[in-house]
């Protein structure tokens, strides 16, 4: 009991010269914890002694930790190059570079400079994206999700939308696109089977309660085999030839050829934009290689519908995601496509990665690694089961232990066949580096 008496007072403590220059507000809980842990020890008898030194000590770590990020940067080693997980598409420091004096400034935002009265948020990066892709116009919301809700509940409340069986997907986080629609206030009409569904099935669906065709992006599964399923080329001319709307949500969206098939197993946007759909949306992070958003596209007329929904008050964007997103866009039309990380990645052959890998086994040490050559995946719900090639380090010894001694490095790796691997598709560059030093300090303690 004498032990418990030597402890400090708390108001005493909290004037200590060691915390003069803290919030006094944040101090007192951390203050109060130390004490309280160090009361604990005393009663279960593993605190023998008071420490008051220590005690401040402690006080001051635990003030630290309470102002350390929770977002914190990692060495992404898993190859998935879209990682849903680790923020999906990196930001090129260059473009934020570019990007930073309209952050730190006030801006133009929705001022109209040359008129000198109130102007449009929408209008900055839209005009560029409407240059890029070469549609009529452009709106950009929060994400993809709520692209979707926007466009639904703008023309196809109170109505019907016709969907296939195959395409009522579920993506990560529970969304459901039945859920969706029905939140949004449009009645869902499933048509066709889950592996096959065609055009006259859309058909035979519409009464005049219908206001939309809609085509959905099978995420994070595909469907192979016996399986059939309508255009989009298709749907927009049924939608033109009935006076009903077209609309695909598109979730992914790339612009230029990609490497080892993958323009075969998906179109590119610009080749879905030459059959004139009414309204096509997709993540602006993902494929595109940007930040998070929702991009709508397509008809004029349509587009101004959308934005005298009073909905989208709550799902517009800021400055901050309209700055770093009009970047990317110039970057796509300054050629300067290797600004944008996930394109550089994804574009990366692999003798390039067998040589990035031959070097870091010469650093780390050869006895201590090998080369290995697997596949992995774009991820973030695009490009569904469908392998690219990749290189990657199998780092020796228990993969469970390395995967957690790496982890709490923020390195991560992923473990194929009781190895672990350090896979470097999706290895930035800037982390190439780090990632050997890493490497050398766990192997080597």
């Amino acid at each position: 009991m004498s032990l418990l008496r030597s402890l400090p007072k708390i108001d005493k403590l909290m004037a200590h010269d060691a915390f003069a220059s803290f919030n006094p507000t944040r101090l007192a809980p951390c203050v109060k914890a130390a004490v309280e842990a160090l009361r604990q020890g005393i009663l279960e008898g593993t605190v023998t002694h008071v420490d008051e030194n220590a005690l401040v000590q402690e006080i001051c770590a635990r003030m630290e930790e309470s102002l350390s990020p929770s977002l914190v940067p990692l060495v992404n080693a898993t190859g998935v190059i879209v990682h849903t997980n680790l923020g999906r598409s990196c930001l090129s420091p260059v473009l934020l570079t570019r990007a930073t004096a309209a952050l730190t400034h006030y801006t133009n935002l929705e001022y109209d400079v040359q008129k000198g009265r109130r102007g449009e948020r929408y209008a900055h990066v839209s005009r560029h994206l409407r240059e890029l892709l070469g549609v009529e116009d452009v709106l950009v919301v929060n994400n993809n999700a709520s692209a979707v809700f926007l466009i639904l509940n703008t023309f196809a409340k109170g109505k019907e939308t016709i969907v296939s069986r195959g395409e009522l997907v579920e993506i990560g986080g529970s969304f459901r696109v039945p859920e969706v629609m029905s939140n949004s206030g449009t009645t869902l009409v499933e048509v066709g089977a889950t592996n096959k569904t065609r055009l006259s099935d859309y058909t035979n669906a519409l009464t005049e309660h219908t206001a939309m065709l809609m085509k959905v992006h099978r995420s994070n599964f595909s469907i192979e085999g016996f399986s059939e399923e309508a255009s989009l080329e298709e749907l927009v001319g049924l939608a033109k030839e009935k006076g009903v709307l077209d609309y695909y949500d598109l979730g992914s969206a790339y612009l230029a050829d990609l490497p080892y098939g993958l323009s075969h197993a998906e179109p590119s946007l610009p080749k879905l934009l030459v059959h004139n759909p009414s309204l096509v949306s997709f993540s602006g992070d993902k494929l595109f290689g940007g930040v998070q958003a929702g991009i709508i596209v397509g008809k004029k007329a349509l587009i101004d519908r959308l934005k005298k929904n009073q909905l989208l008050r709550m799902l517009r964007v800021d400055k901050l995601t309209l700055c770093l997103l009009e970047e990317t866009v110039k970057a796509y039309l300054g050629g300067e496509t290797h600004l944008i990380p996930t394109l550089d990645l994804l574009l990366r052959d692999v003798k390039s990665l067998e040589a990035l890998a031959k070097k870091m086994r010469r650093q780390i040490g050869a006895e201590k690694c090998d080369i290995v050559h697997s596949q992995t995946y774009v991820g973030g719900g695009t490009m569904p089961n469908r392998p690219i090639p990749t290189v990657a380090l199998h780092v020796k010894g228990e993969a469970t232990a390395l995967e957690r001694r790496f982890r709490e490095r923020h390195v991560i790796g992923r473990i194929e066949r009781d190895r672990f691997l350090l896979d470097l598709r999706a290895l930035l560059k800037e982390d190439e580096k780090p990632l050997v030093e890493i490497c050398k300090k766990v192997l080597n303690a």
